[in-house]
């Protein structure tokens, strides 16, 4: 079976049961020790970032890191985790990955897995 490759990413507000919109992420890829932004982008109504599922990003360590303490500030709440990092390695550019984060205000649960 194939699947795009890229990253499928989607983000959930544990705190509502809902998926969490307008939530701001930046992909970085660390080059020669130092984390350097591949892009950004911010989650749509159904908390996902479709526009990283068609991307193909090079192999290597990667890590996503999720501007929560606007989103729960934009809810009226105060966040202990202004931001949440996930690191990964990607280890083959032709895969497709996915990465759903379960937020709340003072805890987060993360996925990684292989959709292909």
């Amino acid at each position: 079976m194939w699947h795009e490759m890229g990253i499928a990413l989607q983000v959930l507000d544990g705190l509502y049961g809902r998926p969490a919109a307008g939530v701001r992420v930046r992909l970085e890829r660390i080059e020669n020790g130092l984390w350097c932004a591949e892009v950004k982008a911010e989650t749509d109504h159904e908390g996902r970032v479709e526009e990283w599922r068609a991307r193909r990003f090079e192999r290597g360590l990667h890590r996503i890191v999720f501007e929560s303490d606007s989103y729960f500030v934009g809810l009226g709440l105060a966040a202990a985790y202004p931001e949440i990092s996930t690191m990964f390695r990607m280890h083959d550019e032709t895969d497709a990955y996915q990465v759903q984060v379960l937020l709340s205000p003072f805890s987060y649960s993360v996925y990684f897995g292989s959709l292909s």
